[in-house]
């Protein structure tokens, strides 16, 4: 058993602005076409499995690759491929995407069955058969974080602190699907030979904790501990080192020092999966902001569009000129979305729909080196340098500074008090750096 809490340094308290908490999960209408992109995850881009006119059915796999990192993709809707055509990611890098037009008879696959696990190496071929991908937001393959090889973790950390503001899906899905996740959890345990389980989850949650705890009683390697509310408490550092007291050494992976970590949605979906044979086609997502009047939590099909999703919940006389900012995920460290066609991915565990009025929008100033940045960063990393020398396309000090350490959560930018754009140069030095190391081999 766990006894100690450990504090990691730096972060700060927000508003957690969670209107949605109290707000059932609800089944989003089904769309007349989704728009299926061919990257969504971490790794290698899928290829198309089906041509333009092809009938597709629900749970049906339309792409996948053959590289390890990578998980195949699937379709939530029963129709036509209308069209297979080329889009630009967030990032600037190309993709396909896989445009189907609905029939609303949502045929399930007819040949889709219960997978086999029977072995350690069935139950990780599962995963991947599923598509699985973290649904926290990196979006990173499951199969692949869970094959530890001949390395078994000492625990299997749960993450469902949720500390970004708005966001309430996971807190949702605990208060609704507890039994779900619980027996996710269970699954991995038994599969995977982890003796130990830790579900981390902060006191602005009390009673999914209560709910947590109770379960727990029945099972005495799962352990719920209650962490102080603080971002970024959730990043995967800053969670290891709370509940274990273990750090990840810089440029190594949390399995490094015997930990892996989970979503607490990414369970509950595994288990789902292996009781349904249904793969990974939705997830809940958290629809927020004052752009919007119908807040709340979703189940909604991948690939769903934006534009579908503020219809539904716009306010009667609103219109998408009242909307400044459309965020995937959470005001943080979420990422603004190009325009309304835009659909949801799988790492998309929030849209938000932001006014001027909650945006700050104030013009960022010079650097005045008060050195809040430097002090509330929980990497302990320089920011202020950091900037400086992203801006001057300085690489080599950029790798100096340790900046593919930096977890880009967004809390340097936050206390900045010159509103500097500290992030973005951040995501942009580190293409910089990326693109340096990928040229000299």
């Amino acid at each position: 058993m766990i006894n100690k809490i450990f504090k990691f340094r730096g972060g700060v308290v927000l508003d957690h602005k969670k209107s949605t908490a109290d707000s059932p999960v609800e089944n989003f209408p089904l769309p007349k076409t989704i728009e299926i992109f061919m990257q969504q995850h971490i790794g290698a881009p899928c290829l198309p499995l089906v041509k333009k006119g092809d009938y597709v059915y629900v749970g049906q796999k339309v792409g996948d690759s053959e590289a390890f990192v990578s998980a195949p993709i699937h379709s939530g809707v029963s129709g036509q491929v209308k069209e297979i055509k080329d889009v630009i990611l967030y990032n600037g890098m190309k993709s396909k995407s896989i445009v189907i037009e609905t029939d609303g008879k949502q045929e399930v696959l007819p040949d889709l069955k219960i997978p086999d696990i029977s072995s350690k190496e069935l139950f990780l071929q599962a995963i991947r058969d599923c598509g699985m991908t973290g649904l926290g937001g990196a979006g990173f393959p499951t199969h692949v974080k869970l094959n530890t090889r001949d390395r078994i973790p000492e625990f299997l950390v749960i993450n469902a602190v949720e500390c970004e503001p708005f966001i309430t899906c996971d807190y949702r899905a605990v208060l609704e699907r507890s039994k779900e996740i619980f027996q996710g959890i269970q699954l991995c345990l038994d599969k995977l030979s982890i003796p130990k389980a830790i579900i981390g989850i902060e006191d602005d949650k009390m009673p999914a904790v209560e709910i947590l705890k109770d379960l727990c009683k029945g099972d005495s390697r799962i352990e719920t501990l209650v962490l102080k509310t603080k971002y970024p408490q959730g990043a995967e550092k800053m969670l290891i080192y709370a509940l274990t007291g273990r750090k990840v050494p810089m440029g190594g992976l949390p399995i490094d020092i015997g930990v892996v970590v989970m979503n607490i949605t990414t369970v509950m979906m595994i288990n789902n999966y292996i009781k349904s044979g249904m793969p990974l086609v939705s997830r809940i997502v958290t629809i927020d902001g004052e752009g919007i009047e119908k807040k709340g939590n979703y189940e909604i099909i991948f690939g769903t569009s934006i534009r579908d999703i503020y219809d539904y919940c716009k306010k009667e006389d609103g219109s998408e000129e009242d909307v400044t900012k459309i965020l995937y995920g959470g005001p943080m460290n979420g990422l603004t979305v190009r325009d309304f066609d835009r659909p949801l991915l799988k790492q998309n565990n929030a849209i938000l729909f932001m006014t001027k009025k909650e945006l700050n929008l104030e013009k960022e100033s010079a650097c005045i080196r008060c050195g809040r940045c430097v002090e509330n960063c929980p990497m302990s990393l320089m920011p202020l340098m950091m900037n400086k020398y992203a801006l001057l396309e300085d690489v080599e000090q950029l790798e100096k500074l340790n900046i593919s350490n930096c977890i880009e959560c967004g809390v340097c930018s936050y206390v900045c008090p010159a509103k500097r754009h500290l992030v973005q140069s951040f995501k942009m030095g580190k293409e910089l750096l990326r693109k340096e190391r990928s040229k000299n081999g």
